[in-house]
């Protein structure tokens, strides 16, 4: 592989950097504090954290069901960026509309947060699926873990910014940290559409497969689909490992904010954390990208996926912020390598053809996790009374992932 990305590639790997401010500063970072001190600050502690985790379901739910059917409607008329362009439309729409909604009104920000989860996840579908497209197979455990890394770093950047705004608004004329929370919400949705143009405008869109494009052909289309996977057993099984592992690693994204200020720690003590996720993840997912190159991409979710299940028993024993610190410099050392190389091994496994619908499925699976991880989290803590307990949960996803993923057979080349 040539060690310098294409152009294409760059302007493909911009989008990881615009949509992951939406990642960072609203799924992992503000949307979780605001949703408990702001909007719903009446409720307990456990009650919010349901209310959070069956939002999150809820917006995955959905788009597991829409994403197969999506993907095969892209593939089938060359639609992949107006496709992704359209769902971040809409997400970037929702995270603006954040601004306009009022202190205690914790139903319509939720509302918001399930549309702009949809727009967010819909639009994956169609970026994960151009990077067949971009790169060789060779190459892309490299080019999919710089576009991991690139989500880092931009997402890391932007959300320093709106750290800082919330800690001293007065720098930015702002009235309090409530108004600086809602006005970094504003900055995320701008920082989206406007990195979004390099790959609309830098990455060529493949020819469409077919004259016309209808609804009946693309079921059509998906039927076939599933009928191809029947005949590629380890694509089946590499699909059912993601789909419980990803789970873990989703649902700790989505409610780590949430769990640490459920067994009280501070809320700048939190964001410290993330922000030190994000700096840490920049280089690491990079270093993962070599991993997948020179030892197998198997490995490399060895190390992401046993780092996990050790991080997980340890967070449901922490009770200091010096612990949570440690804990998110672990994580940032492999999340984004866990993340980049289940795209790049799948990405190998498929056929060739039919990314847009293939792609569509590893998606779905992804969100079908997504629904069970944070209810799981929810129900759990709900009913016992206890955060820990919930987040404690997560470990048997990690570990059934990867007695699955043990019998997935690795391509050579």
């Amino acid at each position: 592989m040539s060690r310098r990305p294409t152009r294409s590639q760059l302007s493909w790997a911009f989008y990881d950097w615009a949509n992951s401010a939406f990642a960072t500063t609203v799924i992992a970072g503000f949307f979780p504090l605001f949703f408990k001190q702001y909007w719903s600050g009446e409720a307990s502690a456990t009650t919010s954290t349901f209310w959070l985790g069956a939002g999150n379901s809820a917006a995955s739910f959905a788009i597991m069901l829409a994403a197969p059917l999506l993907g095969a409607l892209a593939d089938a008329g060359g639609l992949h960026k107006r496709l992704l362009g359209g769902f971040a439309l809409l997400g970037i729409a929702a995270t603006g509309g954040f601004w306009f909604v009022a202190q205690g009104d914790w139903a319509w920000a939720l509302a918001l947060y399930v549309i702009a989860i949809l727009g967010f996840s819909g639009a994956n579908v169609f970026y994960d699926a151009m990077l067949p497209e971009l790169a060789s197979r060779a190459d892309r455990h490299r080019v999919s873990a710089l576009g991991y890394a690139l989500g880092y770093l931009g997402g890391g950047l932007l959300f320093l910014v709106n750290v800082a705004m919330t800690l001293e608004p007065a720098w930015f004329g702002l009235a309090d940290a409530s108004e600086a929370v809602r006005v970094s919400f504003l900055t995320v949705a701008l920082w989206w559409a406007l990195f979004s143009v390099p790959l609309m405008l830098g990455v060529r869109e493949r020819a469409a497969a077919a004259s016309t494009v209808s609804v009946g052909g693309a079921f059509r289309r998906l039927g076939e689909t599933i009928a191809r996977l029947r005949e590629h057993p380890n694509l089946w099984l590499f699909l059912l490992a993601y789909w419980l592992y990803i789970d873990g690693v989703a649902t700790i994204i989505r409610m780590a904010v949430d769990y640490g200020l459920a067994i009280g720690l501070p809320s700048e003590s939190l964001i410290t954390a993330l922000l030190l996720v994000q700096f840490v993840g920049f280089p690491a997912t990079l270093v993962f990208g070599m991993i997948g190159d020179r030892l197998g991409a198997k490995r490399g979710l060895w190390i992401g996926l046993w780092t996990y299940v050790a991080a997980t028993v340890a967070a449901s024993f922490m009770d200091s912020t010096l612990e949570f610190y440690v804990l998110a410099i672990v994580l940032g050392l492999v999340q984004g390598g866990v993340q980049s190389l289940s795209r790049s091994l799948f990405s190998r496994l498929i056929p060739p053809e039919r990314d847009g619908e293939f792609f569509g499925f590893l998606n779905m699976l992804g969100k079908a996790a997504a629904v069970l991880g944070p209810l799981l989290v929810g129900v759990v803590a709900a009913t016992s009374g206890s955060s820990r307990l919930g987040l404690l949960s997560i470990i048997v996803l990690f570990l059934a992932g990867m007695a699955v993923l043990r019998h997935v057979e690795e391509p050579v080349t």
